[in-house]
């Protein structure tokens, strides 16, 4: 069976961090984008609307991992996000859970168990596309007037 690459952007501030994270995930299979800010999260999501999962610090200067996770949640609502975070961190993981993100990893992350939850958001995130093109059909069919 033939699996398309998920299209995944790695966001946090430690640039040797993205880069070691982007270099395993391209090895597994994946298309990665980087993003080392809020800011240029939020740019490349506007940028590339095509993108699956957001794997997102939580700690970062500037524009937190909570903070970007709502406006990715408000902007780009169907855009799974996996959120990393420090030991002394998880209730804001938790919080970030309740604000939409699909779930959270601990550095240093496995990459076995990362694999396994980027897979699973992937897998949300095509059910709701396909949700959605089946709502926008059945408008279209009402709109029409025919009925199947």
């Amino acid at each position: 069976m033939i699996q398309i690459p998920a299209k995944v952007l790695i966001v946090d501030d430690e640039k040797d961090f993205v880069e070691m994270f982007s270099l395993r995930l391209q090895e597994a299979g994946q298309k990665v984008f980087e993003a080392y800010s809020g800011k240029e999260c939020l740019d490349m999501l506007t940028e590339r609307p095509d993108i699956d999962v957001v794997v997102l610090d939580i700690k970062m200067p500037g524009m937190d991992g909570i903070e970007t996770l709502q406006q990715i949640k408000k902007k780009f609502p169907i855009v799974e996000v996996i959120l990393l975070t420090g030991h002394g961190t998880i209730e804001t993981a938790v919080e970030g859970m309740r604000l939409g993100a699909y779930d959270y990893l601990l550095k240093p992350a496995d990459f076995e168990d990362f694999k396994t939850k980027l897979e699973r958001a992937r897998k949300r995130k095509d059910e709701q596309e396909e949700r959605i093109r089946k709502a926008e059909q059945r408008a279209m069919i009402r709109k029409s007037g025919e009925v199947y």
